[in-house]
């Protein structure tokens, strides 16, 4: 352990980014990596706080997409199923690129992001749109409710909710397993 110090203590260079980078880990690293395989109650419930903010990350992204593809869906006059792909793609771009944002920040290449953003992603975004969409219609007159009616919000609101609190045990599951968004935690 006197080499390890001694170490950074000749590097200050090094030292800082260790430094920087133990805090970083000190927030979401060592104590909420144990919660992965969920052996302990204080690594279950740090397990369901990183699935948590884990759905979060994806709803965000989905979010975005979402409300995008479902306005400009209605303002066009587009069909129920044209909005509903609109969405759903504009959902998967948008949910990547706060991923891949993340991890270029890291300082990884655009083609290695873009594999992490994939892996870290996929199923959360799609669980998520499932969700949601089937939420949206079968919500009564929602999808053709018109972007000024406080029934379209509310229930692409509701939908949006409803999505993230059944995709956290998906995600929990995910990362449990070293998958989803467990492949993210290396670059942060």
């Amino acid at each position: 352990m006197d080499h390890h110090h001694t170490h950074h203590a000749q590097d200050p260079q090094t030292h800082s980014a260790h430094s920087e980078q133990s805090g970083r880990s000190g927030r979401s690293g060592h104590g909420e990596h144990s919660g992965h395989g969920g052996s302990n109650d204080s690594g279950a419930g740090a397990g369901w706080r990183i699935a948590a903010r884990a759905t979060l990350h994806c709803l965000t992204g989905c979010a975005i997409g979402e409300v995008l593809g479902m306005v400009i869906g209605t303002a066009a006059g587009l069909s129920n199923g044209a909005t509903i792909a609109l969405a759903i793609a504009l959902a998967f771009v948008f949910g990547y690129a706060l991923t891949i944002r993340g991890v270029l920040a890291a300082g990884l290449p655009m083609r290695q992001a873009l594999k992490v953003a994939l892996a870290a992603d996929t199923v959360s975004i799609a669980v998520m749109e499932i969700i949601d969409n089937t939420v949206m219609l079968t919500v009564p007159g929602a999808m053709h409710a018109g972007l000024t009616s406080a029934l379209f919000w509310s229930a692409l609101a509701f939908s949006l909710a409803v999505a993230f609190v059944l995709t956290v045990p998906v995600n929990r599951w995910l990362i449990s397993r070293g998958k989803g968004h467990a492949v993210v935690h290396a670059y942060h």
